[in-house]
């Protein structure tokens, strides 16, 4: 093993860590990836002012060179894909077809957001003054600090960072502490692209330690803009410290996710959709299926179908061709074994629960379960709206189901635990989509499709305890990341006062035609 992986502020690795860690393979907890260097607060506070140093002359190169850099990156990302892919399927244990698609996320986000260095338009907008021209422009916000989690370790991050260096800012990221391995990589592709040291600065720290930086660097006015992505509950908490310096932050939380499925559903392709989204990167996704939302016509077909995709559904070993393999780390670990003391005696529970081990095995078990953080899928049916496991956000390979018996009811249930991120429905009747979206508090829906999967230039978010509204990815984002700023220029050689001096259109208002 190598030397610790240290934070870099303003292009140099900070030494004397507070305390070390080490990051393990969740398939393989014997395979130690790296060993962390842990920082205090007061590295967060001197990494935003290292950005807010940088801020002005990073912003004062043209948006188009900003997009270049940003191509570079895309370039890199590109060549490093493979490698990158590994890295994270070792260390988060993400099987490997997806960690190739989550690097591939993060290209597209560039080969977007490389064109809008040149896009970054304002307006010219009429005056109702004479010899006076009026225009819009965006603004960089500042200094941005990017805390996110490690489910999606680099391409969630780009979200934020991409745009955020595009249009003008700096960074301050505070990854997580489990997939820190594979941020350092991710930091290191960005450094070699042309990204101004200062620009981009990563601090490795733990959860407390990162939230007292932050307080003390918004206290300092050292940050003007923080995105989150993470738990609902360190969410709010975080919306509520940004609130207290009258900032806004882009919040992207948790989820419970409903799918609705219909009497005239293709049951099938339900079941297809309920199988990735529910168990696809072992149910650790803020977009991950919650409840399955049935009509009662045909909720025991479905049932039967989706108990033998699960049952035939391959997991385990993620370097390997499987569906999902372990959990992310042992707090999730943890957290899910909470998730699972949820289901009650009134429930009907399909499948095993609980570690996979020799004596609770896996039927074609990909691998040796021994070695890692494997739970089995569980499809737990007959949740009720009030049940622990109807309304929390379970974050591990367990979907609940429940039955209604028309649309109205379904999206009332949809909307029932208070989350707004993902929805699904499957239906063949165009009215009942339209009639969900229009419903559903959910700031995503599919129409037969998975409530999981993003594209780099759709907005993403969602709203309730799920977010506060904010909207990543497409040109949705850069409202976060910039500010309008409107500019009225007046050559006429004298004072004129809107709304005061304009002149008067008469009209003779009592005419009429004969």
């Amino acid at each position: 093993m190598s030397s610790a992986i240290l934070s870099v502020v303003a292009g140099r690795r900070v030494p004397n860590p507070l305390r070390t860690t080490v990051s393990t393979n969740p398939a393989n907890t014997a395979d130690v990836v790296g060993e962390i260097g842990l920082a205090g607060p007061e590295v967060f506070v001197e990494a935003a002012r290292a950005a807010t140093d940088a801020q002005t002359g990073w912003a004062a190169l043209p948006a188009p060179q900003r997009g270049q850099v940003i191509a570079n990156v895309g370039r890199l990302m590109t060549a490093n894909k493979t490698r990158l892919a590994a890295l994270v399927t070792r260390e988060i244990g993400k099987p490997l077809a997806e960690a190739l698609g989550e690097v591939q996320e993060i290209i597209d986000t560039c080969d977007f957001f490389l064109g809008e260095g040149r896009r970054l338009y304002g307006q010219t907008v009429p005056s109702e003054m004479p010899d006076k021209q009026l225009f819009t422009f965006r603004r960089p916000v500042g200094t941005v600090a990017v805390i996110s989690a490690g489910n999606f370790p680099v391409a969630v991050p780009s979200w934020y960072i991409v745009p955020a260096l595009l249009c003008g800012n700096t960074v301050v990221w505070k990854p997580a502490e489990y997939s820190a391995v594979v941020s350092d990589a991710f930091y290191e592709i960005f450094a070699h692209s042309g990204v101004p040291a200062g620009v981009f600065n990563v601090v490795h720290a733990d959860g407390p330690d990162t939230f007292v930086g932050l307080e003390q660097a918004l206290v300092a006015g050292l940050v003007d803009k923080v995105g989150f992505t993470g738990s609902t509950e360190v969410g709010s908490r975080i919306g509520e410290l940004c609130g207290r310096h009258l900032q806004t932050p882009c919040l992207e939380l948790g989820g419970k996710n409903p799918m609705v499925i219909t009497e005239n559903a293709d049951l099938d392709l339900a079941v297809e959709g309920a199988l990735f989204s529910g168990f696809g990167t072992a149910g650790q996704r803020c977009t991950s299926l919650g409840t399955v939302i049935v009509q009662e016509a045909v909720h025991s077909d479905f049932v039967e179908l989706f108990a033998a995709a699960v049952a035939a559904a391959r997991m385990g070993d993620p370097t390997q061709d499987v569906l999902f393999g372990p959990l992310l780390d042992e707090k999730f670990a943890a957290g899910f074994e909470k998730s699972l003391g949820w289901i009650g005696d009134h429930h009907r529970v399909i499948g095993r629960t609980g570690r996979v081990t020799a004596d609770n095995p896996r039927d074609g078990f990909v691998g040796d379960p021994a070695t890692g953080l494997f739970y089995h899928p569980t499809i737990v049916d007959g949740v009720q709206p009030d049940d622990e496991l109807f309304l929390h956000e379970t974050f591990g390979p367990v979907v609940g189901v429940t039955t209604y018996t028309d649309l109205p009811e379904a999206i009332a249930l949809g909307n029932k635990s208070g989350y707004g991120l993902s929805s699904s429905i499957y239906t063949t009747d165009p009215q009942q989509a339209f009639q969900f979206a229009q419903g559903i508090s959910a700031g995503m829906v599919s129409v037969n499709n998975s409530t999981s999967g993003a594209e780099a230039h759709l907005p993403f978010g969602g709203n309730g305890k799920s977010g506060n509204g904010s909207r990543q990815s497409g040109i949705w984002v850069l409202d976060q990341f910039t500010r309008w700023q409107s500019l009225n220029w007046d050559y006429s050689g004298k004072l004129q006062k809107a709304q005061m001096d304009t002149v008067t259109v008469e009209a003779d208002f009592g005419f009429l035609l004969p």
